[in-house]
């Protein structure tokens, strides 16, 4: 009997014990998830797709689904409140390290995957996006001690050394001025490797050199688009700035890193980029100036294809300022260069319109005449005829001259008005898409309108410098920019690769900006941006299968802290953005109905400081 007593007792202890240990894996399986995701910082928080939190985006954590788990793309915005639809309370966090992540130019990646890029083309400096079951579903953390940006335009002058905490470059290039670390701030003189002594009297130079009145580049209003190649920190573009000319200043993630953050944090437009493989993502016939002071790029490599992108993008009679030891040097490897690039432009039908010392300024005719006179068999050839000089996205550059349509070259030039006219004015090439004068009008007067309404919405929260660095994520033809002409501000215009390539009307106003696909990471610093601005962004990648969640992680890490986004949707896109405030630490600031007629929402956010524990411990 006191054996069997014992027997009892002991299937008695092991039931509760049972009992216990399905409570607790009950607790770690309901709750574990939101303990273990809110890790702020190490290598735990950094995670790829994994199938736990496959739901947040099927083309972000895409790998090894299972076809039974896959959602119907055409119902992202209709969710109701089944398995399939779980928002996540929070994102986990990058690790520290990937404070600077830009997931298409991330030389790690390359290493990883074992990519076979040919380096002496620069083809590692171009877009390698990560597959999907390698992409980042985590936010991007600011760096220890992230202050918000100095404002603008204090900020062309000084910014925070904790916002971007490399002074390699201060040290590398301290003989030419490009920056002072100065205590807690890192100071920018205005040098350059070919103006020690000021961007703005190298400028003004080169005007002179051209018998600009004034000494100012701008040609009474008729030089509006300028693009800087291998632009270091952009003072030339910052500089250029107070003459009412916008440069694209365009640099790769190569050697000097963070050469193109440091621009953006000055609030100074640019772009990563580089001149290797592809074609740059602008249209043809986009800039009357382009310059390379020093860029370090052997411009006669492959029959000169380099130089003949340029080309292509500079309007007819544009300039190419040339600031290079072969322009003066009389050394005998120089002396070649200069002798071998010289036959090059003249092949090419550029003329030389003014040099001095260590400067040339090339000049583009502005007909066909030269190309038709040449010799046949004359290198480089002209492009096909079937060949579209507007289609750049993903495409090869080709060795061959780039001629004008028969109406630019009836008009011997771009026919576009003087700056600020140019603004407004219904640019020649709407006659390409089949728009009218009214359209374009009507389109600027509704813009107009829209951001007026925007700004009404916007006033509790912002000052007159607040805002600098914005991005219009689908600008058509760019008349939400347009619309900004008195604000102290910027536009990145942005137009998808797919639809209709509107971007050289934006290039035509005066504007710049750049072609992209939103279902890839833009080519820019995490925290660059103050306003986004997503004009129907979402429905659009809908559309095309791609991830609204993926999405709304890449909007975070481009945008500032405190920053804001403008998604112009409809509604149900709305809603479903809303689920996702808290996971992504973004504050509603307002959501209304602002078009009976084409059924649109509006809703405005503001992203929130927020630091790592790191973080924390370094302002304290």
């Amino acid at each position: 009997m006191s054996r069997g007593r014992s027997d009892g007792s002991q299937k008695k202890r092991l039931v509760a014990s049972i009992c216990v240990v399905a409570i607790f894996l009950g607790f770690l399986y309901v709750y574990g998830g939101s303990i273990f995701g809110s890790q702020s910082s190490g290598s735990s928080a950094l995670e790829y797709g994994s199938r736990s939190l496959k739901r947040l985006g099927s083309s972000y954590l895409g790998a090894e689904d299972d076809t039974d788990d896959k959602q119907d793309e055409s119902s992202t915005f209709r969710q109701g409140d089944g398995e399939d639809n779980i928002v996540p309370k929070s994102f986990p966090v990058c690790d520290d390290r990937h404070s600077e992540l830009i997931p298409c130019l991330d030389r790690h990646l390359i290493y990883q995957m074992r990519m076979k890029l040919d380096l002496s083309v620069m083809e590692h400096y171009e877009r390698h996006c990560p597959p999907a079951e390698r992409r980042y579903n985590c936010l991007i953390p600011p760096p220890s001690g992230y202050k918000v940006p100095i404002k603008w335009p204090q900020s062309r002058d000084e910014v925070w050394k904790a916002n971007i905490p490399h002074t390699h470059l201060a040290h590398e290039k301290s003989d030419q001025n490009w920056m002072v670390v100065n205590g807690e701030k890192i100071m920018f003189p205005g040098g350059g490797t070919h103006f020690h002594y000021g961007a703005d009297k190298y400028i003004a130079s080169i005007a002179n050199m051209l018998n600009f009145s004034n000494n100012n580049l701008n040609n009474d209003g008729r030089l509006r688009t300028v693009l800087d190649v291998g632009c270091g920190v952009a003072s030339f573009g910052g500089y250029l700035l107070s003459s009412n000319i916008i440069a694209m200043s365009l640099a790769p993630n190569d050697v000097h890193q963070n050469q193109i953050q440091f621009a953006l944090e000055r609030g100074i437009p640019a772009y990563l980029g580089v001149l290797g493989t592809k074609k740059l993502p602008y249209p043809s016939r986009s800039f009357e100036f382009a310059h390379c002071s020093r860029c370090r790029i052997d411009w006669l490599q492959r029959d000169g294809i380099l130089l003949l992108e340029l080309d292509r993008l500079l309007r007819p009679g544009g300039y190419f300022a040339y600031s290079s030891p072969e322009a003066y040097a009389q050394d005998e490897e120089d002396l070649r260069i200069w002798r071998d690039m010289s036959d090059l432009v003249g092949r090419m039908c550029w003329k030389i319109a003014a040099k001095r010392d260590q400067t040339v300024v090339w000049q583009k005719p502005l007909t066909n005449d030269c190309y038709l006179e040449r010799e046949p068999g004359t290198h480089p050839p002209l492009c096909q005829s079937d060949d579209d000089p507007d289609a750049v996205w993903g495409v090869n550059m080709e060795a061959c001259i780039t001629p004008y349509s028969d109406y630019d070259n009836k008009a011997k030039g771009s026919g576009l008005a003087p700056w600020p006219a140019r603004l407004t004015s219904p640019p020649p090439r709407l006659a390409d898409f089949g728009y009218s004068n009214e359209m374009f009008e009507k389109d600027t007067d509704r813009w107009q309108r829209r951001v007026d309404r925007y700004w009404d919405l916007l006033s509790p929260k912002i000052k007159s410098n607040t805002l600098r660095n914005i991005m219009d994520m689908k600008a058509n033809m760019g008349s939400f920019a347009a619309a900004l002409r008195d604000k102290d501000v910027w536009v990145m215009n942005v137009v998808p690769h797919d639809g209709p390539n509107t971007l050289k009307l934006v290039y035509d106003r005066g504007l710049i900006g750049t072609t992209h696909d939103w279902c890839e990471a833009f080519s820019t610093y995490p925290r660059t941006y103050d306003l986004l601005h997503a004009w129907t962004v979402f429905s659009d990648i809908e559309k095309k299968g791609c991830s609204a969640e993926d999405l709304l992680l890449e909007m975070d890490r481009i945008l500032r802290p405190t920053g804001f986004a403008i998604i112009r949707d409809k509604q149900s896109v709305i809603d479903f953005i809303k689920k996702y405030l808290s996971a992504l630490h973004w504050e509603a600031i307002d959501s209304s109905p602002d078009s009976v007629q084409d059924g649109d929402g509006v809703f405005i956010i503001q992203k929130k400081l927020w630091l790592t524990s790191g973080s924390f411990r370094d302002t304290e």
